[in-house]
């Protein structure tokens, strides 16, 4: 899973990303099932064609709670954006691909993004996955869909682990740490294929952590991030998906 951890953004502890009322377990080896699930849960996400996902981006003086779907066919996202417990500046629509964030200001933003994104309106800026916490976690919501399963045999040797069971929305899911991180760079050359980054990211190791079901279907994902206070969280299936449709020309970013 070397795509997984290649997002340019570096570790916390594992201990921080217990949520609270879970029940921390002692970390053990995954079963062989348990590594099969693990292994095609980002090919499942790809098969489905898209997710619906809530981003829980955390701030030091609040955070951003983005509602969006993503298309794990083209790698976009779509949503609207909100700030908790800070200014509503950051409110609005957004939309971002692997190398661009789209955000549309709006004073009282929708509870879900208009199917028709906006033709106009829209301010287009690169997307930075070193530093910024909100890139960091729209690049990892990217990277949570592949064409093909991971490689099951290499998961155990680089640290994945079982570390618990938690219900996700009537949903029984066990709890995996993903393998350790490596840098994009190591992670290339044991893969043969650029990061999502383009294989040019800076971040060193760092604890990704599942919530899985019994079919492999991916519910939630927490990782730890340098330049965030807590985990960036990621909840699959908390709304209904509703397809990311094309920019009008007007509105779509120069080449």
């Amino acid at each position: 899973m070397a795509a997984v951890v290649c997002v340019a953004a570096a570790a916390t502890g594992a201990s921080l990303l217990l949520r609270d009322g879970e029940e921390p377990a002692a970390p053990r080896a995954l079963t062989s099932g348990e590594v099969d699930r693990l292994a095609v849960t980002r090919f499942l996400n790809h098969q489905a064609g898209g997710r619906a996902v809530t981003i829980e981006v955390p701030n030091v003086g609040g955070g951003l709670v983005i509602t969006a779907s993503v298309d794990y066919r083209t790698h976009t996202g779509y949503g609207v954006v909100r700030g908790t417990g800070r200014d509503a500046s950051s409110d609005g629509l957004i939309r971002w691909t692997g190398s661009t964030v789209l955000v549309h200001p709006m004073a009282d933003p929708p509870e879900a993004a208009p199917a028709s994104p906006p033709a106009s309106g829209w301010h287009s800026r690169p997307l930075v996955t070193s530093g910024m916490t909100l890139d960091s976690a729209l690049a990892i919501v990217l990277d949570l869909g592949s064409d093909r399963p991971d490689n099951a045999a290499l998961l155990p040797q680089n640290g994945a682990a079982w570390v618990g069971r938690e219900e996700v929305r009537g949903h029984r899911t066990d709890i995996m740490n993903g393998p350790r991180a490596q840098s994009a760079s190591e992670a290339d050359a044991e893969s043969g294929t650029e990061g999502p980054d383009g294989g040019t990211g800076t971040d060193t190791s760092r604890t990704v952590r599942y919530w899985i079901g019994s079919d492999g279907t991916m519910h939630r994902v927490e990782v730890g991030i340098a330049s965030a206070p807590e985990p960036v969280l990621l909840d699959f299936g908390t709304h209904a998906y509703a397809p990311v449709q094309p920019l009008p020309e007007e509105a779509a970013p120069a080449p």
